[in-house]
């Protein structure tokens, strides 16, 4: 099952924390349960928010090594307005970002046939154009990595609203947000994190059964 990009909020919420090495997982990043609706939601985290998706040094390069194997999926108002502002922009709140249309849809997004917006990017690399999915941040949405200078934090943070349908179909399912998003943690932090988050996880619902 696939998820939306996403364009991000300021967010700040304090909870409990499972620390591995200098990563700091919000423990609802193993309690919440979440699965994307797309069919509901339209891929609406692509256009709602205060900055485009925050991009990492090495996705700047991406972006303008790999433009032309992606530029084909792109609408014409997403690529004059990459024309106009760049392939990514600076924001003093999230740093470097993607670029937006109006201030609303990522220039990288377009809307299909049922009208749910999906990424260019991913749609490039579906078809084996090139070999990057999409920026990480979008790959990992609902969850979102902070880096401090001394660790990393993440945290579940979903829209209010907009996510009501992924998270009832989560709960529906009992599935994990940390499950769901299985293939973009072992994207960003591999495979052996995942594992030990796993049985951290299995441990936390042990112990609060037992509390009981």
């Amino acid at each position: 099952m696939t998820h939306g990009a996403c364009r991000f909020r300021n967010f700040a919420k304090i909870s409990h924390l499972i620390a591995i090495d200098n990563i700091l997982v919000s423990d609802e990043v193993v309690e919440a349960k979440f699965i994307c609706d797309l069919a509901k939601c339209k891929g609406g985290c692509c256009e709602d928010g205060d900055a485009g998706a925050p991009l990492t040094e090495e996705e700047k390069g991406l972006l303008v090594r790999h433009y032309a194997d992606f530029e084909g999926y792109l609408t014409p108002e997403g690529k004059e307005e990459i024309k106009r502002q760049g392939r990514y922009i600076y924001d003093r709140e999230f740093g470097w970002v993607t670029p937006t249309i109006n201030g609303n849809l990522c220039a990288y997004g377009f809307r299909d046939e049922q009208g749910i917006i999906k990424c260019g990017i991913e749609a490039a690399y579906l078809e084996g154009k090139l070999d990057w999915k999409k920026p990480i941040s979008c790959h990992l949405f609902p969850i979102r990595i902070t880096e401090g200078k001394s660790y990393t934090m993440v945290n579940y943070e979903p829209r209010e609203t907009l996510c009501k349908p992924a998270c009832a179909l989560g709960k529906k399912a009992k599935m994990p947000v940390y499950q769901f998003l299985q293939e973009p943690i072992e994207r960003r932090f591999g495979k052996e994190f995942y594992e030990t988050l796993h049985q951290i996880a299995i441990a936390h619902f042990d112990q609060k059964a037992t509390n009981r």
